[in-house]
């Protein structure tokens, strides 16, 4: 997973209406017919009481008693668990094979030369956690860092963003030739980024530490007294470029299986040229104190108690990494509920099962949760239930070195994806630090639907998931309102108690990618809680979890439920819940951006946004008539005789978004309207090809991206109208 611990609180808004009538009654659940309301409701409660925490809590401490990178022996055991449990809940469950190029380290050592000495990195370590004598565990390292012996002056580059080298030429520093050391950030870019961003303005090498005033002592206190980064937490991950393409890097043009073309790594444009060490900030603070030179800008100024300089030196040092990268097995594990009516059409759902580490919280409350949700399902079956559609549950491999397992999977089963595939709704991490925020993402046509379950599944602090984080959203509008801060000019107006709070946009870093922006599968992903301090540490273990990550195991049962309901309207729904007119509004708002952000720049006559607004428009009458169309009928029990066409229809839509020839620069990316921005994490970034020609200044490719879109809107429109 990368960097998800940093979700914005994401919201949604409380629909009393749709949950309880005036007589304290429960209405019809949308898309289903009124005989059949009662039933799902009913299959709904019985699912809801199956997941326990005491079984979540045993289920997590065997998930992680032992580090299983992806490609190790104890990852195959963990898919061998998976399978395991997958068929006793009477699933028909099966491992897959790929064969893909993994990396890991053979020598991390950093030599702090000059102007003092200094050998490390030290080795992650807190007392009492049986984590820090762990031999098992690899030193922190990144993915897929280029081998290398490298010494020079060190330079500090804040996040290491294009801005920030621009800021050091324009006081005169050039990093040529120097290490060059950036702060790994909560919100900034991907590190694959800052690996890319250093090699192009030529740095021999690249520090990337964590600072305490992103997720250490500056947010509180750290593990094991509290939750946040203790000194000598290091954070992994991976540096594959995802922004070009995902999975495998020796075989860019499909899965990893027999037959299919395979690159040599050093052909692949996914790969770092530059040696990269990720270091904890208690070895950070060895070097920084040593810079010298001009002092950093204030906004460059970090936690630790030093002031921050900008170097060069005299602080200098040596890295020398030395990886392995080496085709070696992963296993995807796939369980299949076979649909009574509709077996053609498939709802897909996955979390990954691997980790730097233990994965106590990446990904293993995730894990947890998808297992429970599995179980549930099973014990509907066992009492004779079988949904209207299939149902796939895959644990994937490999996540962490750049979501290879469901990249890989997905093209190789691409063509009865994109014919049946309904939806893709994933689960990463379940629960992530202690307050508990619910937080969503999904295709603007299935966002509604992420609310409508939401309000229907308990929080375990009362009330529904829904009602409580709506309240925990207006508690904190109201002090911002009341505090006088700029954000309280920004609000809609509308009263705080009925302001309505989307669900966020799907960027990347996890494994909806290859479903929604290669393709064109609608997706979803959730989750509970924010940051925490041990990312891809050690330190995220069993222990943590039980102590900070989720006391009680009580939001992994919750976490669950959601999955499961999530799973069982989708899969049962007489009429699929996609709002396209929802989605077209969306695609208002982001080309209404456009057309402020041109006039920000003085550039209002670069670029036509007349027609792809024009497109949208009719999308969303499109939209509206056949909901209206479609939902009365069904919630008058006037099922449509060519349902099942309606239902492939609305399925489909999604895919008529994607671009033939993909984005320009990055083809593996096919879709008009989402795609992960290069710069911006793991964020999406809406309107993507027009967006990147006005960010590189490109007016005419702005233009053909535009119309590539305008195309796009017009060709799902047209798909839908076929419904009118």
């Amino acid at each position: 997973m990368n960097n998800k611990q940093c979700r914005l609180l994401l919201l949604t808004t409380f629909f009393p209406a749709m949950v309880v009538g005036a007589g304290g009654q429960k209405l019809a659940v949308r898309g289903f017919e009124p005989v059949h309301s009662q039933r799902e409701r009913e299959l709904e409660r019985r699912l809801i009481a199956v997941p326990n925490s005491s079984r979540s809590e045993a289920e997590h401490k065997v998930l992680t008693a032992e580090p299983h990178m992806a490609g190790s022996l104890a990852d195959r055991r963990t898919a061998e668990y998976m399978l395991q449990q997958f068929r006793s809940y009477g699933l028909d469950a099966a491992i897959e094979q790929f064969d893909v190029l993994l990396s890991e380290p053979r020598e991390v050592k950093l030599d702090l030369l000059a102007p003092v000495k200094f050998a490390g990195p030290t080795p992650e370590f807190v007392r009492g956690d049986p984590a820090s004598k762990d031999s098992r565990i690899a030193t922190g390292f990144n993915a897929y860092s280029a081998s290398g012996d490298v010494s020079g002056e060190v330079i500090f580059a804040n996040r290491g963003l294009p801005s920030d080298y621009e800021h050091l030429r324009a006081m005169s520093i050039s990093v040529a030739g120097k290490i060059v050391m950036v702060r790994r950030g909560n919100s900034e870019a991907f590190r694959g980024v800052k690996a890319k961003v250093a090699e192009q303005n030529r740095a021999a090498g690249l520090i990337i530490y964590s600072d305490p005033d992103d997720n250490g002592y500056h947010a509180g206190d750290t593990y094991p007294k509290g939750p946040w980064q203790p000194p000598l937490g290091v954070q992994r991950g991976t540096l594959l470029y995802e922004f070009l393409y995902p999975g495998d890097p020796t075989t860019p043009d499909g899965p990893s299986i027999p037959g299919t073309p395979r690159i040599e790594a050093a052909r692949s444009n996914l790969l770092p040229r530059i040696p990269v060490l990720p270091l904890s900030y208690a070895d950070a603070k060895h070097i920084l104190e040593n810079l010298g030179g001009q002092v950093a800008p204030r906004p460059w100024q970090g936690g630790l108690p030093i002031t921050y300089h900008l170097g060069p030196g005299p602080s200098k040092v040596r890295l020398r990494i030395h990886m392995d990268n080496t085709i070696k097995p992963i296993w995807v594990v796939v369980a299949r509920i076979s649909g009574a009516v509709s077996p053609n059409e498939i709802i897909v759902l996955g979390n990954h099962r691997d980790a730097w580490t233990y994965g106590g919280i990446d990904p293993g409350s995730g894990t947890v949760a998808m297992l429970e949700m599995a179980r549930s399902l099973g014990e509907l079956m066992h009492g004779g239930w079988r949904p209207r559609r299939s149902i796939w549950i895959c644990s994937w491999d490999a996540e962490e070195q750049g979501m290879i397992g469901s990249t890989e999977w997905a093209e190789k089963h691409a063509a009865e994806l994109g014919d049946h595939a309904v939806a893709y709704l994933n689960l990463d991490v379940a629960v992530a630090g202690a307050d508990y925020k619910f937080y969503a993402a999904a295709v603007p046509s299935l966002k509604e639907f992420m609310r409508e379950v939401a309000a229907e599944v308990p929080d375990p602090r009362g009330g529904s998931i829904l009602a409580r984080a709506q309240d925990e959203q207006r508690k904190q509008l109201r002090l911002t309102v009341a505090s006088g801060s700029p954000l309280a000019e920004s609000l809609s107006e509308v009263a705080i108690d009925e302001q309505k709070i989307d669900i966020e946009n799907l960027g990347s870093g996890t494994d909806y990618v290859a479903f929604l922006d290669h393709l064109g599968v609608s997706s979803t992903d959730f989750g509970f809680g924010d940051e925490y301090g041990a990312y891809h540490s050690i330190f995220d273990n069993h222990r943590y979890v039980k102590e900070f990550g989720d006391p009680g195991f009580k939001y992994q049962v919750a976490a669950a439920q959601y999955y499961g309901v999530l799973s069982l309207r989708l899969a049962d729904a007489d009429l699929l819940p996609f709002d396209y007119e929802m989605y077209a509004r969306e695609i208002e708002g982001y080309l209404d951006h456009v057309r402020h952000e041109l006039v920000l720049l003085g550039r209002a006559d670069q670029l036509d946004c007349g027609p792809a607004e024009a497109a949208a428009r009719r999308m969303a009458e499109i939209g509206r008539d056949i909901r209206e169309k479609y939902e009365g009928a069904v919630s008058k029990g006037a099922e449509p005789p060519d349902l099942e066409r309606v239902n492939r229809t609305l399925a489909k839509a999604e895919r008529a978004f994607l671009l033939p020839q993909g984005l320009s620069g990055r083809p593996w990316y096919k879709h008009a309207v989402f795609a992960p921005g290069i710069y911006s994490a793991d964020a999406a970034m809406p309107l993507p090809g027009v967006q990147e020609g006005i960010n590189e200044n490109n007016f005419e490719e702005a233009a053909r991206q535009m119309k590539a879109l305008t195309a796009a809107i017009d060709r799902v429109a047209q798909q839908l109208s076929f419904l009118r």
